[in-house]
């Protein structure tokens, strides 16, 4: 059956003609929204699940951080991850496991948009994260034209043009040799955030999980300030929302409450404490 005009083109040609956005992995502009000042919110993926990411995606975050630290998932659950993130208002940032080259340009070709990278310990390992996110002559990120994040090489040219405008760096602030060169790693270009990981920062400090500790409030304005003074945003993980605003108003842009992990084990427990409440399930531990 040929096919029936649409507005005066055939319908083959509309699609020929039609932009094909379907082959661009989206931006969502984590890091112009973070200089022009917004604070943005986010939550760890530690499932490796690509159900659970689109789930929280659609929740409403303004970022998903996929854990390949600590996390459950491989570097191909996070493929499936980015892509289930790709159709929801959030934006993806993977974190990984070290500063080392390849580790960061692999996620970068599967198509995230930042790259969080744990303890960082002095400005020469800062300047390897941050070389490991660019292009030459810029940076040492290998270079591959047929990667998702280019579409799959037909839009690599614009990928190139924009990655330093587009690529976020986020450098964890978790042990006590960092705290030294806080303002030395805020200064190098490519590092974006500041980004503290609580429970490592405060075991380093000798107050594991004291987060009201003056150690830690004092190691956290130093963060805080040393991104502010190079025009970079801070940013901390939450485990309680009703903490949010002090950590906002002390100076954190990118705020992460809650995991995947969480969400699940806390709502299965809700249920079953429910459940026990109202003699459905024995109280006796299996």
């Amino acid at each position: 059956m040929p096919n029936r005009p649409v507005n005066g083109h055939s319908e083959s040609n509309r699609r020929k003609a039609a932009p094909e956005k379907f082959y661009v992995i989206p931006m969502k502009g984590l890091k112009r929204r973070l200089k022009e000042g917004e604070t943005l919110s986010g939550c760890w993926l530690n499932l490796g699940s690509s159900v659970t990411a689109e789930i929280a995606g659609q929740a409403g975050f303004d970022w998903l951080l996929i854990d390949l630290e600590h996390g459950a998932g491989t570097e191909q659950e996070a493929l499936h991850q980015l892509q289930a993130i790709e159709h929801t208002p959030a934006a993806s940032v993977v974190r990984v496991e070290s500063c080392e080259r390849q580790r960061i340009h692999r996620v970068l070709d599967l198509g995230a948009e930042g790259i969080m990278c744990p303890r960082i310990n002095n400005g020469g390992e800062a300047r390897k994260f941050a070389s490991a996110l660019r292009y030459p002559p810029d940076g040492n990120r290998g270079v591959a034209r047929i990667v998702r994040a280019s579409g799959f090489g037909r839009h690599f040219s614009d990928y190139y043009r924009d990655q330093n405008e587009n690529i976020l760096g986020v450098m964890q602030v978790e042990t006590i040799e960092v705290l030294e060169h806080l303002n030395e790693v805020a200064a190098i270009d490519a590092v974006d955030v500041l980004f503290v990981g609580p429970a490592d920062l405060s075991m380093a400090l000798g107050v594991f999980g004291q987060f009201d500790h003056p150690e830690f409030k004092k190691a956290l304005g130093a963060t805080v300030s040393a991104a502010r003074n190079a025009g970079k945003a801070a940013g901390i993980l939450l485990s309680n929302p009703d903490d949010y605003t002090v950590y906002q108003d002390m100076g954190m842009q990118m705020i992460a409450c809650g995991a995947d992990t969480t969400f699940v084990e806390h709502g299965a427990r809700a249920i079953v404490d429910k459940l026990k409440a109202a003699g459905k399930i024995s109280n006796t531990k299996r």
